[in-house]
């Protein structure tokens, strides 16, 4: 009888543990997939979080993870609007082939100039903005003419134009320069666009 008594405290006993050792492992686990998106530095101090997860259980919700959130927003420069920037004759447009963000070689040479003209105006921010033709869906088109807009930026950053100064932009097809549903027409729209303003 005592030997039974006995059994089902140690049973009782290991449930709880069982029981108590699940619990610790879920903050642990639900803390270590918080940081992970906010910033690279914090992944550093969880890999600690999870070696000990028996005694933290209780430090998980005294240590919040979104602390480093709240410093990460506002390392993120606000970007600045549009309608600050201006068109300048001196800076040409380049062109894209269908479908595709590569510059081409004669677009080269204009993004040659046109960053030789950035770095000696160096008190001035460019905005590039990617276009496209009005085939495609509308959030094929934005995305494409992201990477369009961030080809050219990369370009001109190989040319010595500090990133700092570039903002870039996604238009799609949303702001057409030609209407007419042919290939001369598309080309036009097929487009990095730049926009300077002041810094």
């Amino acid at each position: 009888m005592a030997t039974r008594a006995a059994n089902i405290v140690v049973m009782s006993l290991l449930l709880f543990g069982v029981v108590l050792a699940g619990c610790a492992k879920r903050p642990a686990t639900t803390q270590a997939s918080a940081p992970a998106p906010t910033a690279p530095p914090p992944a550093a101090t969880t890999p600690a979080q999870p070696s000990a997860p028996p005694a933290p259980s209780m430090a998980a919700p005294t240590r919040p993870a979104p602390a480093p959130a709240p410093a990460a927003a506002p390392t993120t420069t606000a970007r600045p609007s549009p309608k600050e920037f201006t068109a300048i004759a001196d800076l040409k447009d380049i062109h894209f082939d269908f479908d595709k963000y590569d510059i081409r070689p004669g677009d080269a040479k204009v993004l040659d100039a046109n960053a030789a003209w950035l770095k000696s105006h160096g008190d001035y921010l460019v905005l590039v903005e990617g276009h496209c033709d009005e085939r495609g869906t509308n959030e094929y088109n934005l995305a494409l003419g992201e990477r369009r807009a961030k080809s050219t930026m990369n370009y001109l950053v190989s040319q010595g134009v500090q990133a700092s100064r570039i903002t870039i932009i996604s238009y799609g097809e949303e702001r057409p320069q030609c209407a007419e549903k042919n290939e001369g027409c598309w080309s036009k729209n097929r487009r990095s666009h730049f926009l300077v303003k002041p810094r």
